[in-house]
């Protein structure tokens, strides 16, 4: 059997961060905690912690060597790190987590941003819940109210924990082409994270090409939930989503990963879910070859902005 048979996740192909070769189809640990994510009173009703465990050591089975994960994806009594380390510890050799800080939550659901010299406790808390010496991959996942605004401070910090060895590739989140170029100024990006899906605005596809075109991985999340975010994927789509679902036999949440697949060799996907049919559809979707014809149609689905 060959390897893209028995793990699946190797479909689509590889990308490097840094130094670190992962399969561009990945596993983004959100939805491990249940309930919705980041609901008062600590994020909503929690998951069984079995069924969890039992999809992060699927996932790692199918191929699945990149999970997206920060300390703030928390329910009352569940905690998405904490799951990842039950699951995987040891991990394997190949297996690269990348985690995000500058925002927090306190005990009771609701966020907070961490000053520049919060920032290396918030990555020894990813540490701690994670059981690890360094962490492999850190973003810096920029508040809504800095899209305008600087991210150097708290860049610089990330460098400097960096260059102390507790980080060893760092990449940014939710932000603009001058905040990544102003990161690049600082030190090196490896990636970059951002809201992107199918209906996304046209305008957002500008920094996934300089992306590319600089060798930085580009990470959508929300690429099959949408402008729905964190309520997740609805129950209806785009007709010319469910147009090109029907013609392969697959679901439209699958059109929509293999869709983010084929913006480019560098775009990664980080689907997440506490559900094993889910985790096993999420991952097939890598295999999925669109024609130039469909992905067209795919494109007037994109939402307009005025």
């Amino acid at each position: 059997m060959s390897d893209t048979r028995a793990r699946p996740a190797a479909a689509a192909g590889t990308w490097k961060l840094g130094d670190l070769t992962v399969n561009r189809l990945g596993f983004g640990a959100m939805r491990l905690t249940g309930g919705t994510p980041f609901a008062p009173g600590g994020g909503g009703a929690a998951s069984d912690r079995e069924r969890s465990v039992a999809v992060l050591r699927r996932a790692v089975e199918l191929g699945v060597n990149h999970i997206d994960t920060a300390s703030f994806y928390f329910s009352a009594t569940r905690s998405a790190n904490e799951l990842i380390n039950r699951a995987l510890a040891p991990y394997p050799d190949d297996l690269v987590i990348t985690t995000k800080v500058w925002p927090g939550r306190d005990p009771s659901g609701e966020f907070w941003w961490a000053e520049p010299e919060q920032l290396r406790g918030q990555v020894e808390e990813n540490l701690r819940q994670l059981g690890r010496d360094h962490l492999d991959v850190v973003n810096l996942r920029l508040p809504p109210s800095r899209a305008d605004g600087s991210l150097a401070d708290h860049f610089g910090v990330l460098s400097d924990l960096r260059d102390a060895g507790l980080v060893r590739h760092l990449g940014i989140s939710n932000v603009t082409s001058a905040h990544l170029a102003e990161a690049r100024s600082i030190a090196p990006v490896v990636c970059v994270q951002n809201a992107y899906s199918v209906d996304a605005p046209g305008t957002e596809q500008e920094l996934l090409r300089e992306c590319g075109e600089l060798g930085i991985a580009f990470v959508p999340f929300f690429a099959i939930a949408g402008g729905r975010r964190e309520e997740g994927a609805g129950s209806a789509d785009d007709d010319a989503v469910l147009t090109v679902a029907r013609a392969h036999g697959v679901s439209s949440a699958q059109v929509r990963l293999a869709w983010t697949l084929e913006q480019g060799p560098h775009v990664l996907a980080i689907p997440g879910t506490g559900d094993p049919d889910h985790l096993a559809e999420n991952v097939a979707a890598g295999a999925i070859r669109l024609s130039a014809e469909e992905i067209a149609l795919l494109g007037s689905v994109r939402r307009d902005v005025g």
